[in-house]
């Protein structure tokens, strides 16, 4: 077994696709709409993984936590990046970039190396070695 997708309903799917893509090399599919429904998507692979984010928009899903991440149900998302260094410099060109650091790098007390920044729409994300 293994997770195929993890989906997120967003309000700026674009700005979401592009950061994710751009920071997390990751792949896009094309857009995939459905107009009865008002209902868009992009699927957005890493790179040899079959693991896939989907980012998901319709206008009446609205509701917005006022803390992501400290309620129940999807706390974060971990993206490893293969090495100390690798944090480091990701972290610092989301920080050079505007992007939110809620988390310096270091090593957590389960052994992790990581940071956690947070998306274009407050959703925490863990960069892992």
């Amino acid at each position: 077994m293994n997770i195929d997708h993890i989906a997120i309903w967003v309000d700026d799917l674009e700005r979401m696709r592009e950061f994710y893509v751009t920071y997390f090399q990751m792949v896009s599919n094309e857009k995939y709409m459905n107009p009865k429904k008002g209902f868009t998507s992009y699927f957005l692979t890493f790179g040899e993984s079959k693991t896939r984010l989907e980012l998901m928009n319709r206008a009446d899903i609205t509701e917005e936590p006022s803390n992501r991440g400290f309620h129940k149900g999807i706390a974060h998302l971990a993206v490893s990046v293969g090495d100390k260094k690798a944090v480091d410099l990701l972290t610092e060109r989301l920080r050079a970039d505007g992007y939110e650091i809620v988390g310096e790098p270091r090593t957590t007390g389960d052994g992790y190396y990581e940071s956690l920044v947070l998306d274009p729409e407050g959703n925490n994300i863990e960069i892992t070695s």
